[in-house]
């Protein structure tokens, strides 16, 4: 007798379904695994031979062979543990054959508990695809399960709970819909934030935009602080964004971690990250995994000391910043990873950190030298360009008596600005002005006659090349949505301007 149980698989981030098929027949008993599983995959026949005997269930005498189809596709990982053991007990009249509408997903332990398995929400919505109208997961996945849509899933501790719902004994509650809660960590605000107007305003443009940002300041001016609080007023995210965040870090196993993740994903890796660790990588014998940059995709990646990075890793963000996905090819295979990420960095003007005071300890050819760590089409790539100054002691005097302005405030212009990008871009998949193609820059960067002659100076004094060209015009756009103007007037594209600080100084690629 054959049987077959409908699953999924995961490459990448991507589902495709599987057809576990069994077949029972007659010889000495044992059990095979075919269709290219992996190591994971081919020692679950010792799981599933012990969660039978655990759940009073009888072992087949019988010769058994599990077929995971397409048998051309290499399979790997605990996932398939639950079917294969339906599909056993199928095959062997145990049970009635599996309904052909719904899949199955989940690792055995060797008592019959549950175990959630990594990519959940990419296999769900690759078994809605495939027809399937019933997922079954186990109850540690159900947290991400929930978003799926179009689909009914059924979120079960243990083998029992399953059985049990197929013979029609004792049924399974389908996963609730998630409400997500926005609570970031106490402290992290910016009226805790003292001083630094004109660091706060350029956070503001980069939250409304959706642009790059790099802060160059010296020790204890308050960088870290700023970007660990510029979480609090970026626009939460939109459903679609959620989804495609959560299939990232599932793909990782911590699908429940993103579900209930205040805000965006702000990730700081320290500056002895290597560069698969960024890009994202793995084994030779495994689909390479994703990397810190896409654990970012759709938030912030936060690069602290940036000059203390290794140049080869920098030089690895460019080509995602440009095109929001990584590509990343390796012996078992290619695979694409979104990574749409907000590159917020920080950096000391110097090694001493002191440069252009009387503190600086750095000699000139020693002040290059540190800033030559940063490649020119890197910062090219970097839209806001910051100067952090010392915070003065009459703000800190002033702690306690006057108010400085709360994220709330921040956030709710940040809002405005971003939905009046929504309405300009409704329809073209474009999330803010960050994304905005060349092809659109025309018509929806307009400007007056004196903004157009001031750029065209600013052009040649600063010898900007073709990106930074239309990375200003991009940041100039926000600057006019943040004061709710149409066309782009001689003080936004000023602003904007005067963001390229490094430019200006002469101190980008030195």
């Amino acid at each position: 007798m054959v049987s077959i149980c409908h699953s999924a698989g995961l490459a990448g981030i991507a589902g495709y379904p599987v057809a576990v098929e069994c077949s029972a027949s007659s010889g000495l008993p044992r059990l095979d695994i075919v269709g290219l599983p992996g190591k994971a995959v081919s020692e679950a026949a010792e799981r599933v031979r012990a969660a039978v005997k655990a759940c009073a269930l009888d072992w087949p005498v019988s010769r058994l062979t599990v077929n995971l189809a397409p048998a051309d596709t290499k399979k790997e990982g605990a996932v398939y543990d639950l079917p294969i053991l339906l599909s056993i007990l199928a095959a062997s009249g145990q049970i009635d054959p599996l309904p052909p509408d719904a899949a199955f997903l989940g690792e055995l332990s060797l008592t019959g508990q549950l175990r959630p398995v990594s990519g959940a929400l990419s296999m769900i919505f690759a078994a809605r695809d495939a027809g399937k109208r019933e997922v079954f997961v186990p109850l540690g996945n159900v947290e991400e399960a929930a978003y799926a849509v179009g689909v009914t899933v059924y979120p079960a501790s243990d083998l029992r709970a399953v059985l049990d719902h197929l013979r029609g004994r004792e049924k399974l509650a389908p996963c609730p819909r998630p409400t997500p809660v926005e609570e970031f960590a106490p402290g992290l605000d910016f009226q805790h934030v003292l001083g630094q107007q004109a660091v706060k305003r350029a956070l503001e443009v980069a939250a409304a935009g959706g642009h790059n940002v790099l802060l160059a300041g010296p020790p204890g001016s308050g960088k870290s602080l700023m970007a660990k609080c510029f979480s609090t007023i970026l626009p939460p995210m939109r459903e679609e964004e959620r989804l495609e965040v959560i299939r990232v870090w599932s793909a990782l196993g911590r699908g429940a971690e993103a579900a209930r993740m205040p805000g965006r994903p702000f990730r700081a890796p320290h500056h002895t990250a290597s560069a698969p660790s960024l890009t994202g990588g793995g084994g030779a014998s495994r689909l390479p995994r994703p990397g810190e940059i896409s654990l970012a995709h759709r938030g912030v990646l936060f690069l602290d000391e940036l000059p203390e990075f290794h140049a080869d890793v920098l030089e690895t963000l460019r080509q995602p910043m440009e095109d929001g996905v990584v590509t990343i090819s390796r012996v078992a295979g290619k695979v694409s990873y979104p990574a749409r990420f907000q590159l917020l960095a920080a950096m000391n003007p110097c090694k001493c950190g002191w440069y252009g005071t009387s503190r600086c300890t750095c000699s000139s050819d020693a002040v290059k030298k540190y800033l030559r760590r940063l490649s020119g089409p890197l910062m090219d790539r970097i839209d806001l360009q910051v100067a952090v100054q010392p915070v003065p002691y009459e703000a800190l005097a002033a702690r306690g008596k006057t108010q400085e302005e709360s994220s709330a405030t921040i956030r709710a212009r940040v809002l405005a600005a971003r939905a009046r990008q929504q309405a300009r871009y409704e329809g073209t998949g474009i999330a803010c002005n960050a994304e905005l193609p060349v092809d659109r820059m025309a018509r929806d960067c307009v400007l007056t006659d004196a903004a157009q002659a001031m750029l065209e100076a600013a052009f040649h004094r600063l010898g900007m090349t073709a990106r930074a060209y239309d990375r200003i015009l991009r940041v100039a756009r926000t600057v006019a949505d943040l004061a709710g103007a149409e066309i782009i007037e001689s003080e936004h594209l000023a602003e904007a301007i005067q963001y390229r600080q490094l430019d200006r100084l002469g101190l980008s690629g030195v």
